[in-house]
């Protein structure tokens, strides 16, 4: 046999070959915005504990909660809980036996991610503003 040459090919399928589809990068997003809700819980536990602890520690939390990186991570945290709510309604329909076609999973993916960001920019407005 003679050596056939391979060009510039993966010697494997990779991801970096394919192009997942929508549906599979929100399944991979619902899992990764349980964690993003943990960093933001964490940060409001420990609020609340300082503010039990002592004015000391109170002031020491709250300046971070107050800071930049504070309020990135409560913003990051709030859509990631829209967006795992939606998900989770998508899964409702999932075990309905509803919107499985692969144009229904890529549409109802798209709503997750704006439904998220919506809900999102509503939630600042109403409760910051």
């Amino acid at each position: 046999m003679g050596d056939i040459p391979r060009g510039n090919r993966p010697l494997s399928p990779h991801l970096s070959v394919y192009r997942l589809p929508m549906a599979a990068i929100t399944s991979i997003l619902t899992r990764a915005t349980g964690q993003i809700m943990l960093a933001g819980l964490l940060l409001i536990v420990w609020w609340l504990v300082a503010a039990v602890a002592g004015p000391r520690a109170f002031a020491q939390a709250d300046w971070v909660l107050r800071s930049w990186l504070g309020y990135l991570v409560l913003l990051g945290s709030v859509w990631a809980l829209w967006y795992h709510f939606l998900a989770g309604i998508r899964h409702f329909f999932y075990d309905a036996g509803l919107l499985l076609t692969r144009e229904d999973a890529r549409q109802a993916s798209w709503f997750i991610v704006a439904g998220s960001v919506v809900l999102t920019l509503l939630t600042v407005i109403l409760f910051v503003f």
